[in-house]
């Protein structure tokens, strides 16, 4: 019983904002016609358990104007019930549409704000496969609820309505045993009533595995599906390393664990269907057992008890909701569990500088211009120091080159000052409206037309084509300043040097205040890369540019030296010892 109020708990905790959002008018219009549908279904079930009385008792008597007359009743019964069952889906799928698409927009947004996807990796949360539980996960929760939803206020209303009717025939047609009428006040209502909770208690006893099962098989296959798409992404690598029988051996491995939890789910719902079907297989015969001794006795007609097995029918399947939907019940409370997971996760990852000692950012207001490390330890997650920093400033507009063994911090600091990396102390002070960009040196381009990847995360058209065309040749890249609007996965399409240029040639379209180059030409020969270091001088003079790279010849354009000194566990950054030669034409 706690488990059910748990997941309930949960169910309305993420159903309900989207009937309080700005789509709720439209959402709750939909959802009051569809039940509105519902419960006109179950009068119209009523209506025919009245109708079948009259047409036995008709073809009992042998009375043709009553048969006649009982056809077109039917006729016009079944028709309402056509309309209604058509318009009732139609605008339960159009509601589960917009639903959907409310709750897609939700999550994305939770997901992708404020670097709280990058947090969760970094966390090692147990949501795995957000795409999936975005995905799939929200279009089987609406569906489903729905379903279950109104499925079982109509079990609801349907055991009202019937348990009234089945009373009455319960008194009309006592229990007959052995030539004697026992009167039971609604002995009909509690022979379905006792049936079903004997269904009940053995299909919870036999499906329960079921939940925990299906929960597995939905992370097992997102897995493999994920790990499918990490094979296409690095198909070249594999090639390149001739690694096609391990990988085919590891995708084998991972989806033996989708046919292994799928083999226990075959053995678990085979036991499930042999008792379900055997149980509503027995409730066609039940109540036709218990009246038939009052029809051959004569105290009832055929009508009577045709009508009294109709309702029994409809009591017993009211009463059996948990049995028939048992296994639909499994797969939604392992949705609801995987999204409950999902949410928790992004609220962790969301409120992480708040739950725990996080580095804080600062904006400074004034004419300040630099950015300033104070106090500052930057740590791994799970607590070590790695880098520490105190009183040091980037000044406007400095070229600064940072240097130091690899392992040292030297990305993790970027990642410190761009704001997603919480995990440290101390304060980094950043000028009030500054612009800052990061290029690592794997820049990611999205799938499509070349000037969007280019302008990335700007808006496409957010530049004209003529600007982005000039930057790319600007940063010799000719070749495609002409392929402009050609769709393409980029970070496939080109070369990693070629995707550095792209990276460089947004930057310039971007014109930031602040420009971080995490090791952003290290794929390009060195005269490439003073050419490009040259651009950067001439088309940003006003920008503050902070590289991180190995090579001796970047110390030519750069007006400031900062390294990477061990000491202890922890690397300190600050200032080299021998200040750097700095190029004329290119330190501005």
């Amino acid at each position: 019983m706690k488990n059910i109020i748990a997941t309930l708990a949960i169910v309305w905790r993420i159903a309900v904002p989207y009937f309080r959002s700005e789509d709720k008018w439209v959402g709750r219009g939909l959802l009051a016609a569809v039940i509105a549908m519902e419960l006109a279904l179950v009068a119209i079930d009523v209506l025919v358990n009245q109708w079948q009385n009259r047409f036995y008792t008709a073809l009992q008597n042998s009375d043709w104007d009553a048969f006649v007359t009982q056809i077109w009743i039917f006729v016009g019964l079944a028709f309402t019930f056509i309309a209604l069952a058509v318009y009732k889906l139609y605008l339960n799928q159009w509601l589960q549409i917009r639903w959907r698409q409310w709750l897609t927009r939700h999550y994305l947004g939770e997901w992708l704000q404020d670097a709280t996807h990058y947090r969760m990796q970094l966390k090692g949360d147990a949501a795995d496969n957000p795409d999936q539980r975005i995905t799939e996960d929200v279009k089987n929760f609406v569906e489903q609820t729905l379903t279950i939803g109104l499925g079982l206020l109509s079990s609801i209303v349907t055991l009202f309505s019937f348990v009234i009717i089945l009373w009455g025939l319960s008194n009309a047609a006592p229990l007959h045993l052995f030539g004697q009428d026992l009167m039971i006040p609604g002995y009909l209502c509690w022979g379905a009533l006792v049936y079903a909770i004997f269904g009940t208690a053995l299909t919870h006893w036999i499906g329960a595995p079921l939940v925990n099962l299906n929960f597995e098989q939905q992370r097992y296959e997102a897995d493999f599906r994920f790990n499918l798409v990490r094979v296409r992404e690095n198909s070249e690598q594999i090639a390149l390393l001739k690694g096609e029988g391990a990988e085919r051996s590891r995708l084998l491995d991972r989806f033996g664990f989708v046919i292994g939890n799928w083999y226990a789910i075959m053995s678990r719902t085979k036991r499930l269907t042999a008792f379900t079907a055997s149980y509503q297989q027995a409730a066609v015969i039940f109540p036709y057992v218990l009246v038939a001794p009052a029809f051959f006795a004569k105290k009832i007609q055929l009508g009577d008890m045709m009508q009294t097995a109709s309702a029994f029918s409809s009591v017993q399947g009211a009463l059996s909701f948990f049995v028939t939907a048992y296994r639909s019940l499994a797969e939604w409370r392992s949705i609801v569990a995987r999204l409950d997971g999902f949410e928790m996760s992004v609220d962790s990852a969301a409120h992480l500088p708040a739950h725990e000692p996080a580095i804080a950012l600062r904006a400074a207001g004034g004419s300040r211009r630099d950015i300033g490390l104070e106090e500052l330890c930057v740590n791994l997650p799970n607590g070590t120091p790695l880098v520490a920093a105190d009183a040091f400033a980037i000044q406007t507009p400095e070229r600064v080159l940072v240097t130091g063994p690899s392992g040292s911090g030297k990305s993790t600091l970027f990642r410190a000052i761009a704001g997603i990396w919480p995990f440290g102390t101390g304060t980094i002070v950043i000028p009030e409206r500054a612009k800052l960009m990061m290029l690592p040196q794997r820049p990611y381009f999205p799938v499509g037309m070349l000037r969007d990847a280019v302008v990335y995360p700007a808006a496409p058209g957010a530049f004209e084509a003529a600007q982005v065309r000039d930057a790319l040749i600007a940063v010799g890249l000719p070749g495609l300043a002409e392929r402009l609007d050609e769709d393409g996965h980029w970070n496939r399409m080109l070369s990693l040097g070629e995707q550095q240029r792209l990276g460089l040639a947004r930057a310039l379209l971007h014109v930031p205040d602040y420009l971080f180059l995490d090791e952003a030409t290290a794929s390009l020969d060195e005269p490439s890369e003073a050419r490009l270091y040259r651009l950067l001088a001439e088309k940003l003079p006003q920008a503050t540019i902070v590289s991180i790279g190995h090579r001796s010849t970047l110390d030519a354009f750069h007006t400031r030296k900062v390294t990477m000194a061990k000491r202890g566990e922890i690397h300190v950054l600050g200032d080299a010892s021998k200040p750097a030669e700095v190029e004329p034409s290119a330190a501005r």
